[in-house]
């Protein structure tokens, strides 16, 4: 097998990507197939953070609506995503690799609070690290989680697995028109207003000048693909 095309990568899962089907909780069949994955990932010497989101249980803007105060609705998101990152670290102990779950929010009975050179110290270890609670503050989207973890272990990608397979001009499943690129500039994704991330986002990867490579889920082999520099999905980076 050839040499993985990346060193250490920040994977973000969405929380709808871990309950299948089913749209709500968690599958533990997709768990398995995913954890599978990032243990062949790791086999190969690839260091992996992780980054999961927690819609499989609650959404803040979403689910809150404007029946709650914005910033505690965001408080319980965080808080689920710590559901997501127990099960995944779970389902990869069972399967012998080694984890770490890191919070972003203080909960030291069941996870290390998130302390950066301790991070990267596991990574170095070969060790599987899981961020949880987004980035701790209420307003930002775990996809900015994601950027922002990304830029502070030194990542050299951000794999956003998602629900999509990669990049259209406009939604596939409304325009059936579509086109999907297989490379496109931060830039033209601002510009353009294309759902990759949120702006927030979009725009730390583009400051700090980290690729993101948007693929699908679905098939979890996807993972171990982008590792290795197939071509997949899309990549949003500087010069499409």
């Amino acid at each position: 097998m050839s040499e993985p095309q990346y060193k250490r990568v920040l994977l973000k899962v969405s929380g709808e990507a871990l309950a299948g089907t089913a749209s709500r909780g968690l599958d533990f069949d997709v768990i398995g197939k995913v954890c599978d994955v990032i243990k062949k990932c790791v086999d190969l010497g690839v260091q992996v953070g992780i980054v999961v989101g927690g819609g499989n249980f609650w959404r803040g803007v979403k689910d809150g609506g404007d029946r709650m105060e914005r910033t505690r609705a965001d408080h319980m998101g965080m808080l689920a995503t710590t559901l997501n990152c127990l099960a995944l670290a779970d389902v990869l102990e069972q399967k012998g690799v080694e984890v770490r779950v890191q919070t972003a929010i203080e909960m030291r009975s069941i996870a290390e609070p998130y302390i950066r050179s301790r991070a990267i110290r596991h990574l170095e270890k070969g060790r599987v690290v899981i961020f949880g609670c987004g980035t701790g503050n209420p307003f930002f989207s775990t996809d900015t989680a994601a950027v922002l973890r990304a830029a502070e272990i030194d990542a050299d990608v951000i794999l956003l697995a998602k629900n999509i397979d990669g990049v259209y001009s406009a939604d596939p499943n409304k325009d059936p028109s579509a086109v999907k690129y297989d490379s496109i500039t931060y830039d033209d994704v601002l510009a353009q207003h294309l759902q990759v991330m949120d702006s927030t986002a979009t725009s730390l990867s583009m400051d700090n000048r980290i690729p993101v490579l948007l693929f699908a889920l679905k098939d979890p082999e996807n993972i171990l693909r982008a590792v290795m520099g197939e071509k997949i999905g899309t990549i949003v980076k500087e010069e499409a």
